[in-house]
């Protein structure tokens, strides 16, 4: 039971976009959020969600499946009984990393203490590009020359001018492609080699997820990276001799307590860890950074598409991400 009784409040609010951001299903002008916040006399925790259209999830289907836990909540549910009582998604990530929060904050001790990791570092975050022309996408790697990771966001047809366009406009950057599930077989076979000659160190979820068992036929002539094939660590037995990389989201995971747990898991198994998050505040990133700490690519630059932040936001230092301030999340306040 919790020392004091809790309650639960939920809040929606989109945070506009600086620029409008085109995206495979059309043109994205805000950030769509839910914040849990959990009180009692004593403290306050939250957490921060961006419901995910992919799993079917929308602001309203969040909201609801929130509202509905409040009960719980106030009768003495936890982060231990919360993992069963709210299935993976964006709902129980945002209750999730409120527990955690609130935890830290009464036991005077930060969400990294907690878990028994070590402090936070700085991190080297990937500057995402857009889907959009080719011509746009190297402008802005252009522009972003000097970063040393840019991850391209693919659609399709069209891809390897994509490629080739901010290869050549960011000569000396590494670079990483998420196809976003969009290429079929026969591409992805002509693709692979030309990708390789483009220097692109690794390819994230080229093929839909129900169709991804081509991928045990094929020479893979670049690491594949599994996002959508890879929700939970209940995916994990599935993945092998197709991808040799995990891109774990909290939204997807349903928050930190099981990304943890499947970083350690995906480890244990050798797959490399990429750690990814939606367009959110900072509110929404800095549970992720933890999970980050044990990532070989972090593509965490979410916050850095909004007009503006929360307060006590997340700094970024160029391609460098810093460790959240306590009054954010994760530490006693």
């Amino acid at each position: 039971m919790a020392p004091h009784p809790q309650k639960l409040t939920v809040t929606r609010r989109a945070w506009p976009l600086a620029r409008p951001l085109m995206t495979p299903h059309g043109v994205q002008t805000a950030a769509e959020t839910v914040v849990a916040e959990l009180s009692d006399v004593e403290s306050r925790g939250r957490g921060e969600c961006v419901p995910l259209a992919r799993y079917g999830e929308s602001t309203d289907s969040v909201v609801a499946a929130l509202e509905a836990i409040k009960g719980a909540v106030f009768s003495g549910l936890n982060r231990d009984t919360l993992q069963q009582a709210m299935p993976p998604g964006a709902a129980r990530n945002a209750l999730d990393c409120a527990f955690w929060d609130m935890d830290a904050k009464r036991a005077y001790r930060s969400v990294a203490q907690l878990a028994g990791l070590g402090a936070a570092a700085p991190l080297l975050t990937a500057l995402s590009i857009a889907f959009d022309t080719p011509d746009k996408m190297a402008e802005l790697a252009a522009a972003h020359r000097t970063r040393p990771l840019i991850r391209l966001e693919l659609c399709g047809d069209g891809d390897i001018e994509r490629v080739r366009a901010v290869r050549q406009a960011a000569p000396a950057a590494r670079l990483i492609v998420d196809a976003n599930e969009s290429w079929s077989e026969a591409q992805l076979r002509d693709y692979l080699p030309m990708l390789v000659d483009l220097r692109v160190e690794l390819v994230e979820q080229p093929l839909p997820a129900d169709a991804d068992d081509a991928l045990a036929r094929l020479e893979h002539l670049i690491p594949l990276c599994a996002d959508e094939s890879c929700r939970t660590r209940a995916d994990l037995d599935r993945l092998d001799g197709k991808y040799q990389a995990i891109n774990i989201k909290l939204g997807k995971a349903g928050g930190l307590t099981d990304a943890l747990a499947l970083a350690a898991e995906a480890k244990r198994r050798g797959l490399r860890i990429l750690v990814g998050g939606a367009i959110s505040t900072s509110l929404g990133i800095a549970p992720a950074l933890l999970v980050a700490q044990q990532a070989e690519i972090v593509d965490l630059d979410g916050p850095l598409r909004l007009a503006m932040d929360r307060g006590a936001g997340l700094r970024y230092d160029g391609g460098t991400i810093h460790p959240a301030d306590p009054t954010l999340w994760g530490g006693p306040g």
